[in-house]
């Protein structure tokens, strides 16, 4: 065939197919081909456990502080006691531990004798007087996961987060945060709308360590702000929109052995029975000897004070609930009360549970991301609040609780 005829004949062909390939360019495509997804929000519940609000002016958070300079953060109240389980089950409950029966990190009940709930405890007849916001999520169809969090474990009538994971102090924080994003790079209906995620080392280093600055501590500090910030770009990176809501439980205040108090001083221990020791104790009668007791315990005590369960100051909202020990024994802040002291205590560290009105008490808390406006420092609030914020930005209808979406309605977006 000549040349000039093969010319021809291609030449015709590109211009009948010139209007289809301008139809179809990225801008124009309208044949059906794959969309980029426009993804929900999530939202993640942080727990920094023993995160004080000073902290977060170290000069080694970097990302926290990006985070706060984009939304909301403030110090917080704890609940008392102002412990590790008593509060987490107070943040994702709304409730004060004299009402969701968390009372402690150990405690006792009358309708199981001889038992004791320690930390490990996954009963459900421990947990079961409050149901968690990942519950209530299930059951309103809201897919839910959790990485770590106190009773996260726990099966309520058969229903438990769609994902969770047991928890394993020996889990690496990266691990931690490699789970989360596996859980966001999942298809759109099984992808998780309220997740949770715990981090238990600067509790840890504030312990050993005390919370004044110091090269430990601050390491476990600066890793934690590490891993957000890798779990915020990677998120970025997939394009999915996160309502982050970052708390802690309590604050830390420094210990040290000169500030020991000994029970076995004030009355021999074959005389009570010892519930809890340590920050604060629960102390409770041997045969019914409850006057004993009350001789011994409820009269005044250098660095400490003691109350019956019926007669603990109003402000703690603490001692309606019958696990609450008969004898609750406070310690001045910085003091402790021990029955027999542990032999790691030989130097300065750190410790919680006093007064939750301590400044040294004070949780922290954070909140950032497309429903949350940067309004900057909020004044301080109780920490039965957070389970309204959270529900609000999951879309969960919230149960009856002690807190409400106040402290947050001015920083909310429509």
């Amino acid at each position: 065939m000549p040349k000039n005829l093969i010319s021809l004949i291609l030449a015709a062909f590109l211009l009948a197919g010139a209007p289809a390939l301008a139809a179809t360019t990225p801008e124009q495509d309208d044949s059906g081909s794959e969309k980029i997804e426009q993804r929900e929000p999530v939202t993640i519940l942080i727990s920094i456990d023993g995160f004080r609000p000073d902290y977060l002016e170290r000069g080694i958070t970097p990302h926290l502080s990006a985070l706060a300079a984009s939304g909301i953060y403030g110090p917080m109240r704890p609940s008392f006691p102002s412990k590790t389980f008593p509060n987490h089950w107070t943040l994702v409950t709304g409730k004060t531990p004299d009402h969701h029966g968390i009372v402690g990190n150990t405690m006792e009940d009358s309708a199981r004798p001889g038992e004791v709930f320690k930390m490990a405890t996954k009963d459900p007849f421990w947990w079961d007087q409050a149901e968690p916001i990942w519950i209530s999520a299930e059951k309103q169809g809201i897919r839910s996961a959790t990485m770590f969090w106190p009773g996260s474990e726990v099966d309520f009538n058969g229903v438990r987060p769609a994902d969770w994971w047991p928890f394993s102090q020996d889990l690496s924080n990266d691990r931690r945060i490699n789970a989360v994003v596996d859980w966001m790079r999942r298809p759109a209906n099984i992808r998780p709308r309220l997740v949770t995620l715990y981090f238990d080392t600067v509790d840890t280093a504030g312990h050993y360590h005390g919370p004044a600055p110091g090269e430990k501590l601050h390491a476990a500090i600066a890793a934690v702000d590490a891993e957000i910030g890798r779990l915020k770009q990677q998120l970025s990176a997939l394009d999915q929109p996160v309502n982050f809501v970052i708390a802690s439980d309590h604050g830390m205040t420094e210990t040290a052995p000169e500030r020991i108090i000994r029970l076995d001083d004030i009355l021999p221990s074959d005389q009570y029975h010892l519930v809890e020791d340590g920050n604060y104790a629960g102390i409770g009668p041997v045969d019914g000897n409850i006057e004993t007791l009350r001789a011994a315990f409820l009269r005044p005590h250098d660095h400490m004070q003691c109350w019956d369960r019926e007669n603990i100051p109003a402000h703690f909202a603490y001692g309606t609930n019958p696990r609450v020990p008969e004898i609750l024994c406070l310690p001045d802040i910085g003091w402790v009360v021990y029955q027999e002291v542990p032999e790691w205590m030989t130097g300065i560290g750190g410790g919680h549970g006093y007064d939750h009105r301590e400044p040294d008490m004070m949780a922290f808390f954070l909140a950032s991301g497309p429903a949350i406006r940067a309004a900057g420092q909020q004044p301080a609030f109780d920490n039965v609040n957070i389970y309204s914020l959270v529900a609000r930005l999951a879309g969960i209808t919230p149960l009856a609780s002690d807190g409400s979406l106040a402290p947050f309605e001015q920083a909310l977006k429509p």
